[in-house]
């Protein structure tokens, strides 16, 4: 009898590097371009991401937790777009890197100008499956990003430099460009269980 297939093995492979990358922490943007060259395998196939991460919500987006470094240094999270559904202007005070999984989003980023004001920074940039954008304070923070269609889901997975559903950040009044703190949370409690891996022994006993 074959054994059950490990879906959420590539996972569990991405967490397992993103933790050995955590603790060499390389200088300057290398971390951040080793994570990307990880989260660009991860994305590159799909059927790993557990049905209850990719469930949308009627009104809003939804923000799964799919791991959290025990000591913070990263996180990895689904978004779920419901049809048409988009985010405030907002920004993350961490880097973050933006890979999509399915569908498509578009992002518009913004800039504020001396007195305070948001400003457009750049045109809409529309991400497809396998693509990656970035975020960070040193290169750009703030943006809105949306479902790119109205008739279908879109997920992309999301990796932050700190535990993002507890980071202090801020939205933003499209405007007057006022800020606004916040801090977003998650949308759901359960966290993928990726240490089950009851399955693979077995088949080898």
């Amino acid at each position: 009898m074959s054994a059950p297939a490990d879906r959420i093995a590539p996972l569990r492979a991405f967490v397992a590097e993103a933790t050995r990358l955590a603790d060499r922490r390389l200088p300057g943007a290398g971390h951040v371009n080793e994570v990307r060259a990880l989260l660009a395998r991860l994305i590159a196939t799909d059927g790993w991401l557990p049905e209850a991460c990719a469930q949308p919500h009627p009104e809003h987006y939804q923000q799964h937790l799919l791991h959290c470094d025990p000591l913070e240094r990263f996180s990895v999270v689904s978004f779920v777009w419901g049809p048409g559904q988009r985010t405030p202007i907002h920004d993350h005070q961490v880097w973050g890197l933006i890979g999509m999984l399915r569908g498509a989003e578009t992002g518009q980023r913004y800039h504020r100008d001396a007195g305070g004001a948001l400003r457009l920074d750049g045109p809409v940039a529309r991400l497809e499956p396998g693509g990656i954008e970035m975020v960070s304070p040193a290169t750009g923070d703030i943006h809105l990003v949306a479902n790119a269609f109205d008739d279908r889901v879109s997920i992309s997975i999301h990796v932050y430099g700190a535990n993002i559903g507890a980071v202090a950040r801020h939205v933003f009044d499209p405007v007057s460009g006022a800020a606004r703190p916040f801090v977003s949370g998650y949308s759901s409690t359960p966290v993928p269980n990726l240490w089950d891996r009851s399955s693979e022994v077995r088949a080898r006993l």
